[in-house]
């Protein structure tokens, strides 16, 4: 197992840090502070186009999809460093072309999607030019088992129709958002996991009504955000669907291995900087004569939070690696692994630097302190709560003890 980089990752991680470090901190603050001052803020600022110019002008563009003449082509364990650096600002990831759903929903169309799809959506997606939503999660089902789906895509004839309503819609928001990816039962009488299929919608397409925007912890995430979505009659021609009839599973499990790598990878860099504000903090204020670092159990928290990055870090370039070379049934156990280990260590290192920072730390004008123990905690029920990701890796670990457990029930 090696996890150094290619030559050619190397180089590109080296940019994408600079590039973040240079460009894209030093001016997140005035970002947030004009974007907060305006009525309206579902908008993109000027500044943001100008970064993501400048991002593909330095071929610091779709560095996500891995072996692909449609990307930087490199591998998954050398992206999941520059998504490292990319989690370090939530506004990295629009910047390099590299941000959620988006890159998921692109990744889709690469591998799925027809030319015909690929022209009108790929293509404009891979240039910067729209942004893209997913629409899988149902508000009136335990969308944990997405069997449970109720939402229908029923093929008539020359068409699909969709109906149904959806909510977490992430990028809903975004003014540039043009196209949904919605997953739907068409086939109830199939197998089980053949019964889906996914359908590319465009937003303005007759039917679609974006119903409200959905707070998290009080915050829209402006300008991207998270909607409830309803369906209403949706009529789409059949070559709409994404691969063919009965095909969501197959889709969403090529979806969601290298997806949550790079979510987890961003989480990991989230991580690196709230430990970064934690230990700035802790050693430039003093309490009760001495340092902040120095009171209580305080040192030990800033060395446990480096050991739980460090150990985040390794299981999810691990992760990383099987995927490159073993693919996503090579890897199964590792990306419900991953998902459950570092949402929980940022939410731990988030609240600790809370808790550092005292009252500071729940101001989010102040601090992005209440946004990062937000995104960690929303990332635990994201792609799948803890307990269903728990629930695969013991049926994974049970399954090398398969003689073993039929003795024990006999």
């Amino acid at each position: 197992m090696d996890f150094n980089p290619s030559s050619a990752g190397k180089a590109l991680i080296a940019r994408v840090t600079e590039f973040v470090e240079t460009r894209i901190l030093p001016i997140e603050a005035d970002y947030y502070r004009e974007l907060k001052s305006l009525d309206n803020r579902w908008v993109v600022l000027p500044i943001i186009e100008e970064l993501k110019a400048e991002a593909k002008k330095q071929g610091l563009w779709n560095l996500f999809l891995p072996k692909s003449e449609y990307g930087a082509g490199v591998s998954n364990a050398d992206y999941a460093m520059m998504a490292e650096q990319m989690g370090r600002s939530f506004i990295a990831p629009e910047i390099f072309n590299c941000n959620a759903p988006d890159t998921g929903n692109m990744e889709v169309l690469v591998h799925y999607g027809s030319d015909a799809q690929k022209e009108q959506w790929l293509q404009p997606l891979l240039d910067g030019k729209i942004r893209s939503a997913f629409c899988m999660t149902e508000p009136a089902v335990a969308s944990s088992d997405a069997t449970n789906m109720e939402a229908t895509a029923v093929i008539e004839g020359d068409e699909v129709v969709l109906n149904g309503r959806k909510w977490w819609s992430t990028g809903i928001g975004h003014p540039d958002c043009k196209v949904l990816i919605f997953m739907g039962l068409s086939n109830p009488d199939a197998p089980k996991h053949a019964q889906h299929s996914m359908v590319l919608v465009p937003k303005d397409a007759p039917g679609v009504k974006v119903e409200r925007m959905l707070p998290v912890f009080g915050e829209y995430d402006e300008p991207y955000g998270h909607g409830e979505v309803s369906f209403t009659n949706v009529r789409l021609p059949k070559s709409a669907i994404i691969a063919g009839q009965g095909r969501g599973f197959e889709i969403a499990q090529g979806r969601l291995g290298p997806g949550r790598v790079h979510h987890c990878m961003r989480a990991i860099g989230a991580a690196e900087r709230t430990l970064e504000l934690m230990i700035k903090r802790a050693t430039s204020r003093e309490a009760f004569g001495k340092p902040i670092i120095n009171l209580g159990g305080n040192r030990d928290i800033v060395a446990n939070a480096r050991m739980s990055i460090e150990q985040a870090r390794l299981l999810t370039l691990k992760c990383a690696w099987l995927l490159d070379t073993k693919g996503i049934l090579g890897a199964l156990s590792e990306v419900s692994q991953i998902k459950v280990v570092v949402p929980n260590m940022l939410q731990t290192i988030a609240d600790q630097a809370i808790q550092f920072h005292g009252g500071a730390g729940v101001s989010d004008d102040d601090h992005p302190l209440t946004a990062l123990f937000a995104y960690a905690r929303c990332l635990r029920l994201a792609d799948g709560p803890d307990e269903v990701h728990r629930g695969m890796v013991a049926r994974f670990e049970l399954k090398k003890y398969g003689n073993e457990l039929k003795d024990a029930r006999s």
